[in-house]
């Protein structure tokens, strides 16, 4: 009790072995906390079916690492600088479906936990949790499960019960293209159009138009409007 967990399909995990000896389940740990991660490393090594494979501290970093490593599991932060989490998430699911997501994070809220749903993430685990349950969510997902906190199906029936209520309106947040929503999170952190241009590759005048295309779509007059959205949407902390 006090979780919900169904089992998606009846497949083998990809990287999992037949044997006396079975392969480790590859996994990548995306957290901007050091200690986070280093807590979930002490709770795995536990469990010698997992495999620790890189980590990233930051939602580019984890897009970065996903690719490079080929993870079977991430487990993703959500509110994390230079990228979020839930945008990390839909990147990493857009080049390689297979890649299951594990989120685990302090946040409860509905667009969250909605957003994160319709991009396909395998569990949901609450930080106030005991890291156990992140552990159960792991073997879950490793059999090719599903793991999430109470709450979420809580969430999802309340959003389908407003949906047939009224038309949801739609965020302008949304309308945003993949680049535009990485140079609109740093515009929001404070960092100049070169140093955006710089940690993007691309140039100062393509950043500029961005911020442009940016501020129309969201009805901002100022970077502080942008910065105002970004805490609001606990995209960046202050």
């Amino acid at each position: 009790m006090g979780h919900l967990r169904a089992a998606v399909k009846n497949t083998h995990p990809k990287g999992s072995g037949t044997g006396e000896t079975m392969d480790k389940t590859k996994i990548l740990i995306v957290d901007d906390h050091r200690v986070v991660i280093e807590g979930i490393k002490s709770a795995l090594q536990e469990h010698p079916e997992f495999e620790v494979v890189g980590e990233a501290v930051d939602g580019l970093q984890a897009v970065e690492s996903a690719r490079s490593l080929g993870p079977e599991i991430v487990i993703m932060d959500i509110s994390m600088p230079n990228l979020s989490g839930i945008e990390a998430t839909k990147q990493i699911k857009e080049f390689d479906p297979e890649i299951r997501i594990v989120i685990y994070t302090m946040y409860s809220d509905k667009e969250f936990v909605i957003d994160l749903f319709k991009a396909g993430i395998s569990a949901y685990v609450l930080k106030d949790d005991p890291l156990s349950d992140l552990i159960l969510a792991l073997k879950a997902v490793k059999g090719g499960g599903t793991y999430f906190s109470t709450m979420s199906p809580t969430i999802l029936l309340r959003h389908m019960k407003e949906l047939e209520e009224k038309t949801e309106s739609t965020d302008p947040y949304d309308t945003l293209s993949q680049r535009e929503q990485e140079v609109f999170q740093l515009l929001a952190e404070g960092k100049r159009i070169k140093e955006i241009a710089d940690e993007l590759f691309i140039s100062p005048k393509t950043v500029e138009s961005h911020k442009y295309n940016i501020m129309e779509k969201l009805q901002a007059t100022s970077v502080v409007d942008l910065t105002k959205i970004a805490v609001r949407k606990k995209l960046i902390e202050v």
